[in-house]
């Protein structure tokens, strides 16, 4: 595994789309429990604003984020967009056998003609994959999907999955205290897809005054947040990490992380020091 002492490790290709490797996830803009409109929308606004403004090019979403309130307050912000930004979002969690209703009701709220990455945000077991997946095949070639992601997979589903279609990236959930997805990660660096690891700062008892995560940001003058996305960031080429917040002075501490030059030594000694949760 071939790790570079710089953690923002340039950029990531996304099917024939290339992105900075620490984009941004759209989750937290909505209001409590991810539902409804959220408490300061001005805010909410200048976040999206500030990411692009900071060099962020990809912005992670989906269509039962509020529901719905996501994509319209992305669109709001920046359409129209830069023409190097790309747009992901997920359909499939709760009605995945209206998984085509649900991708052209993301194309009207992101008011777009085709989006970059449509991702299955469960293989739902009560319907065949082949169905599912082929409705995405299907929007593909129709011009509405541009590239196809899976989310919450293992190794075994993804083979499965592109034996019908091309598949450009993994989503699941990972982080420096949760490992359970390293089979996933690993299956995807060796087939260069990309894996976004969401809940990617969920450290749980890693954030108590003097753990080792705690201890180690101190010492290098960073935050524990910046350290956990650069432990991230270092781990794998294929990682596209995407913290979300809604406030932008966190906003501005996350991004931070990706520009970090950092003793690799230290970010090995960290992951192999930390005892991550079981799968």
């Amino acid at each position: 595994m071939k790790h570079a002492t710089d953690t923002a490790g340039g950029t990531l290709r996304i099917g024939d789309l290339s992105v900075r490797r620490l984009g941004f996830g759209a989750m937290r803009l909505t209001g409590e429990g991810i539902w409804g409109e959220p408490r300061d929308r001005n805010e909410a606004i200048r976040v999206l604003r500030r990411a692009v403004d900071l060099g962020i090019n990809f912005i992670d979403t989906a269509d039962s984020y509020g529901p719905g309130v996501s994509e319209r307050l992305i669109a709001e912000a920046l359409y129209p967009y830069p023409a190097d930004l790309v747009i992901a979002s997920k359909g499939g969690l709760e009605r995945p056998e209206h998984l085509r209703s649900a991708c052209e009701g993301s194309l009207r709220r992101l008011r777009l003609d085709r989006i970059d990455l449509y991702q299955l945000h469960r293989i739902d077991p009560q319907v065949p994959a082949e169905d599912q997946l082929g409705t995405l095949r299907d929007l593909q070639a129709e011009g509405k999907i541009r590239n196809i992601g899976l989310s919450e997979v293992t190794v075994e589903q993804i083979a499965h999955a592109r034996s019908i279609v091309p598949i450009a990236t993994v989503q699941n959930r990972y982080s420096l205290a949760d490992r359970a997805a390293e089979d996933v990660l690993d299956h995807c660096e060796r087939l260069k897809i990309g894996f976004i690891p969401w809940f990617p700062l969920a450290a749980g008892d890693l954030t108590a005054p003097g753990s080792v995560l705690d201890r180690t940001a101190r010492e290098l003058k960073i935050t524990k947040s910046q350290l956990a996305l650069a432990w991230l960031l270092w781990r794998s080429p294929m990682m596209l990490p995407i913290p979300g917040t809604s406030r932008v002075q966190h906003l501005e501490e996350n991004i931070a992380a990706a520009s970090l030059k950092l003793d690799e030594t230290k970010l090995r000694d960290l992951g192999q020091v930390v005892q991550p949760v079981a799968g």
